[in-house]
């Protein structure tokens, strides 16, 4: 398995991930013009045996000192594999890279990021500029993800 930099070709196997777990009401899905508009802030897990995209997750920055990690998703059948821990370090040293020192996410999976260095905060905490895709959101304003931050 290979961890790379997403391509347009891998944009159809992002969106299908996400929506999966999205149906679940798992993750917030992401519609697929936002995912071409966004091809450049994704990784992406290859099982190079198979040419399969099996796991993604999104680096956004969002001010010169703040990024968010979003769409971090596995494919079920590879869940335990340490992929989703394999991506976040690809996205902590891409943050790194471009001198980024806190990172925050929001998830419906706060125990997973916990063991990655994450703290639960209150949402209020984060900056208002990054609630503008929030209203896009189904669920808003009735947000029911938790606030984490990591300083990197």
């Amino acid at each position: 398995m290979i961890i790379r930099k997403a391509t347009i070709e891998d944009i159809k196997s992002i969106h299908s991930i996400l929506k999966h777990y999205g149906d679940k009401g798992e993750l917030l899905a992401r519609p697929l013009s936002r995912l071409y508009d966004h091809v450049r802030d994704f990784s992406v897990c290859e099982d190079t045996q198979t040419n399969r995209i099996i796991g993604c997750c999104a680096l956004q920055f969002c001010w010169e000192d703040l990024a968010e990690i979003r769409s971090l998703a596995v494919l079920e059948s590879y869940i335990g594999k340490n992929i989703g821990a394999r991506l976040l370090e690809t996205a902590f040293e891409e943050a790194r890279e471009y001198k980024i020192k806190k990172l925050f996410t929001l998830t419906y999976r706060p125990d997973f990021f916990k063991e990655l260095g994450f703290i639960v905060i209150d949402k209020a905490e984060l900056p208002i500029k990054i609630w503008a895709d929030c209203i896009h959101c189904v669920k808003f304003p009735d947000c029911d993800e938790t606030a984490m931050l990591k300083l990197i």
